[in-house]
């Protein structure tokens, strides 16, 4: 700032005593561009003079106490003055454009002055990021995104997500904040990156997008354990991964043509109980991970049926009496077993027999008599008291009693 007791700028009007200072809004431009330059409050007109000058000593533009109008050289095309708020447009803005310019404004009773400071850059342009091309892998990849632009770049801002980024134990800014390193890339890291390159007059923001793969994790089978005969079952596989898993199924240790996250069965038999496995497979981490399942099919249903098991037991049970029942029915109707019946008395005399059936004979064992060489013999002991009896079918029906001797056939 000029001393307060330099002299006044060349025929312009000495200061009234007593003068103010003038305070001014920050300006700053780009190349090319324009800029307006004003003070924040300004002496309350008419004026009698005004005068902008850059630097110490070349004048922008005075207005003489008559209303005439001096142009500094090369400013002729560029400026525009307010002489109500004493703000100066400066167009097509150049490099050399930076510096102090100073504003003297002088009224009948007072005067004013003060500087400020222009700043002129070039404008920020071609703004990118430059991003790993390569598949990363969650904590084994590492990823360097590097910022790109031309123009006067004065400040690089970092945000992720529309939110700052920050260093940690795996993000890293370089010395000059251009690029940042991220070692080992985490699953957290996946999502869009945007470096804002800025200087006062301009600025670009260029966006970069990261994916982190993984997985898969936490591979499960959700569905019914348990189902009735005949009913549906759905069986639905999931897992956490990036990208999404692909999946394959497998029954019973064979390999299937399900290749979905869904194992449905429309109808349910015996033939599908058993045990099922989902593999989940990430073809970029190269992982995969499988889950077993097993499914029972019952009669009623779930919680309470029979299983197949339990089926075929009860059947081959079933099967087991039927043929011991039908094999003893063979032999008794074959002979093979002897059909035993009880001594009884048969019928009162003169009661007619309700049914045909051979008649039972019985005899004492104990007093066979038989001939030998012409002659009558006894066998047994006729002194024992125990007697023992035969039972003798001649096949002919008689209405004698017990104990009567049973008439030979004729021969």
């Amino acid at each position: 700032m000029a001393p307060e007791d330099s002299p006044p700028p060349p025929d312009s009007p000495a200061l009234p005593d007593g003068h103010g200072e003038l305070e001014f809004w920050p300006a700053a431009g780009a190349v090319g561009e324009k800029v307006l330059l004003a003070p924040v409050s300004a002496p309350s007109p008419p004026f009698v003079a005004i005068e902008w000058s850059f630097g110490s000593v070349d004048t922008i533009i005075r207005v003489l106490p008559n209303g005439n109008l001096i142009l500094g050289k090369g400013y002729e095309d560029r400026i525009s003055l307010n002489q109500t708020t004493l703000s100066l447009e400066l167009r097509n803005l150049t490099l050399t454009d930076s510096g102090n310019y100073r504003l003297s404004v002088f009224t009948e009773s007072e005067s004013a002055a003060g500087e400020t400071l222009l700043y002129v850059f070039e404008r920020i342009s071609g703004a990118r990021l430059i991003g790993p091309t390569e598949l990363l892998i969650e904590d084994e990849s590492s990823a360097n995104v590097t910022s790109e632009g031309t123009g006067t770049i004065t400040s690089v801002l970092w945000m992720k997500d529309n939110n700052p980024l920050s260093p940690s134990n795996n993000i890293n800014f370089s010395s000059d904040n251009r690029s940042v390193l991220i070692n080992p890339v985490r699953r957290s890291d996946s999502g869009e990156y945007q470096c804002t390159l800025r200087n006062p007059a301009s600025y670009e923001t260029a966006k970069l997008s990261l994916t982190i793969n993984y997985g898969p994790e936490d591979v499960r089978i959700n569905g019914q354990n348990e189902v009735g005969l005949g009913d549906p079952v759905s069986l639905s596989c999931s897992g956490n991964s990036v990208p999404p898993a692909t999946f394959t199924w497998k029954f019973n240790g064979t390999n299937t043509t399900v290749t979905t996250d869904k194992y449905t069965i429309n109808e349910t038999d015996f033939t599908h109980s058993g045990e099922y496995i989902c593999t989940a497979w990430n073809y970029v981490t190269n992982r995969h991970v499988s889950q077993i399942h097993n499914l029972i099919v019952k009669v009623g249903g779930g919680g309470g049926g029979l299983t197949t098991g339990e089926i075929i037991g009860i059947v081959i049970g079933v099967l087991a009496v039927a043929c011991i029942c039908g094999l003893t029915v063979y032999l008794i109707k074959t002979k093979k077993i002897p059909k035993l019946s009880l001594g009884r008395s048969g019928p009162p005399s003169g009661e007619p027999q309700s049914r045909q059936e051979p008649d039972l004979n019985y005899t004492d064992m104990s007093h066979i008599q038989k001939r030998e060489n012409g002659k009558r013999v006894i066998q047994g002991n006729m002194r024992e008291s125990s007697v023992e009896y035969a039972e003798i079918n001649t096949g002919v029906q008689t209405s004698q009693g017990p104990g009567r001797q049973v008439p030979k056939p004729s021969s």
